[in-house]
């Protein structure tokens, strides 16, 4: 009994986690791409004050260490690169023809087609 229980609490748990979600709202996405941007902006922030925290570390050894009379070979490290400030700016949508439409890159100034018949304007060529 429960076997057979513990089964239909698995069957109703499992049909509950596959249901379907809504797709999201473009004000969702928005504030999605921006949620994601924010977090790269704080990544890099934290590589920078690591950067910075890690040079104080190394002058500090190097100051104490020429004080011993240790002999050291400093190491030729990056230079630390600030950030800035956090400026989100939202991806605009592309026109029709940076979308990758193929569409004549002058104004039409005629219709495509002609009055005259196929016959006459791609003659048959006789072999």
């Amino acid at each position: 009994m429960k076997k057979l229980l513990f089964a239909g609490l698995l069957v109703a748990a499992s049909s509950v986690t596959l249901a379907k979600l809504p797709a999201l709202s473009d004000e969702a996405k928005a504030k999605a791409a921006e949620a994601a941007a924010k977090a790269a902006w704080t990544g890099k922030v934290e590589g920078y004050q690591l950067c910075k925290a890690q040079d104080r570390v190394a002058a500090s050894y190097y100051k104490t260490a020429k004080a011993a009379g240790k002999e050291t070979k400093p190491a030729a490290a990056p230079a630390c690169v600030e950030p800035g400030p956090f400026a989100y700016v939202p991806p605009s949508a592309k026109p029709i023809e940076a979308a990758g439409a193929h569409s004549p890159s002058a104004t039409a100034t005629s219709p495509p087609s002609t009055r005259q018949p196929d016959a006459v304007v791609n003659p048959a060529k006789k072999p």
